[in-house]
């Protein structure tokens, strides 16, 4: 059956957070975060992190691990977490992975093609693109690699780049190279799941969080972070919450218009974490009406960890 993993998504505001610590609690495990933004220090109230009472009790990995000027990104974040889910088994835990950074989710089921860059190849395809279009990149690839161009659109003028690039590295698809990710997960047996509510509610609770994180101190956080000199445009202060917040300090919107294209923004970013996920068909998604039922599904969830041991 492999090494079990649960994995738990959902959009921002559905209760992952929750339900997975409650989880933790039953099975006696530890969680791992799959969020691109907790993994930063001092942004604490705009990413809604798991409190300190709570990280105390139950171990969090990648939760205030770098400082805000640090970079991390999709290919650090498998690798450890890789390395943390291991150890985790060895521990004889089944480690619980929680969050909804998309990108970071795919990474730990399937792997992503790790290549270093070469910048002349990179600038040449781009000058190839720019001089004599995507169409023109399209047909170089479905001569080079026919078996990649099948499952890309022309469009899509940053997979098909990437896809010239892998293979003039290495003289293979990138579809081979994903396949042997593919093998190397394997031995995992990963259990996923997924929190859906209706729209209308978790809009409401979007809007209700925005309200308490302003309440809670959003505004100082920032100007608490911009004091200690990070500049505003550190990829990690690129998010919903702070970006906003970081224009109201400076006078470009009211305080007002800050609070309303927060909860705007929070509210198209869980759309879009929706649209992700439920490209997956390994996810097994239950529909929420209340806080009610993560009770129901936590036991839901025990039973079928039962049945995978």
């Amino acid at each position: 059956m492999g090494k079990l993993v649960v994995i738990i998504v959902g959009p921002t505001c559905s209760g992952k957070s929750r339900l997975s610590l409650n989880l933790a609690r039953e099975i006696h495990s530890e969680i791992i975060s799959a969020d691109s933004r907790q993994v930063y220090r001092l942004i604490d109230v705009g990413t809604a992190k798991p409190s300190a009472a709570e990280r105390k009790e139950i171990t969090h990995s990648f939760i205030n691990s770098l400082d805000l000027d640090e970079k991390f990104d999709v290919s650090l974040y498998e690798k450890q977490a890789l390395v943390k889910i291991d150890k985790l088994i060895n521990l004889r835990k089944i480690p619980i992975v929680t969050g909804g950074s998309g990108l970071y989710i795919r990474a730990l089921l399937d792997g992503i093609v790790d290549l270093q860059a070469d910048e002349d190849l990179r600038k040449e395809l781009f000058a190839k693109k720019e001089n004599f279009g995507i169409e023109f990149l399209y047909k170089e690839l479905t001569t080079v690699d026919p078996e990649a161009a099948k499952i890309m659109l022309p469009q899509n003028w940053k997979r098909v780049i990437r896809a010239l690039e892998v293979f003039y590295l290495t003289g293979k698809s990138i579809t081979t190279f994903h396949a042997d990710q593919f093998r190397s997960r394997s031995n995992y047996n990963f259990l996923l799941f997924g929190l859906n509510w209706k729209r209308a509610i978790l809009y409401k609770m979007i809007e209700t969080r925005v309200d308490e994180m302003i309440k809670n101190g959003l505004v100082d956080e920032v100007k608490s972070i911009l004091t200690r000199g990070y500049s505003e445009t550190l990829n990690s202060l690129n998010s919903v919450g702070y970006k906003e917040i970081i224009a109201y300090l400076k006078n470009e919107i009211s305080l007002e218009t800050a609070i309303s294209l927060i909860k705007r923004n929070t509210r198209r970013y869980a759309k879009r974490q929706l649209t992700w996920f439920r490209k997956d068909e390994r996810i097994h998604w239950f529909d929420i009406e209340n806080e009610l039922d993560l009770i129901t599904i936590k036991n839901e969830i025990l039973n079928k960890i039962k049945a995978a041991l």
